[in-house]
């Protein structure tokens, strides 16, 4: 029997590889960052989700030559004129802080009537030196305040549409069947498989 084919997901986020590694089992060998030896900081410079989910797998595939995917995600809200989107981990600063975010979020929607939001994913492959791109997205609304002790990021204000609880409130099972990321990587698998 043949080894399966050996593929990176540019993240040194173990929840995010593990739920990959589930959802490829059997088909190919899902690797991190780690297992590369790349323990440099992956570029994240571009002006679009978009951008920066494709600069990180072509950085790697560039400098390590294995096949991989990257994903990148943002928060966009209407009211704010898309905000804080591409700049959703340092809305607040560069200290990646949630909490600063969140509150920096809420203070901008004060007194704002239109409080939908919709969170995207974007996943790109490069596979062989081609790039593919997947994208999932979840419509729904900030809420006034946190509630909820899961998740991560904006979770905790985040209720995505046709539910009445945050992300933050969900299991992790629950929030990966409907999430933006949870949909862009079904889209990947698809496609890979």
């Amino acid at each position: 029997m043949s080894a399966l084919p050996k593929i990176c997901f540019a993240t040194n986020n173990e929840n995010k590889l593990k739920e990959v590694k589930t959802l490829l089992a059997g088909k190919f060998e899902v690797v991190g960052l780690k297992e590369i030896g790349c323990e440099e900081d992956v570029p994240e410079t571009q002006e679009t989700i978009e951008g920066n989910s494709k600069q990180k797998a072509e950085y790697i595939w560039d400098n390590y030559k294995i096949n991989c995917f990257a994903d990148d995600t943002g928060l966009e809200v209407p009211a704010l004129n898309n905000e804080p989107g591409v700049y959703s981990a340092r809305y607040a600063g560069p200290q990646r802080d949630s909490k600063a975010n969140i509150n920096l979020l809420l203070q901008k929607l004060e007194g704002k009537t239109d409080r939908s939001a919709r969170f995207k994913t974007v996943v790109s492959l490069v596979l062989d030196g081609k790039v593919e791109q997947f994208e999932g997205i979840v419509n729904g609304k900030i809420i006034a305040e946190e509630t909820g002790t899961d998740g991560f990021g904006y979770d905790p204000v985040f209720v995505p549409e046709g539910f009445n609880q945050t992300f933050a409130e969900m299991t992790m099972e629950a929030k990966n069947k409907i999430s933006h990321r949870g949909r862009a990587v079904r889209k990947l698998v698809d496609f890979l498989i």
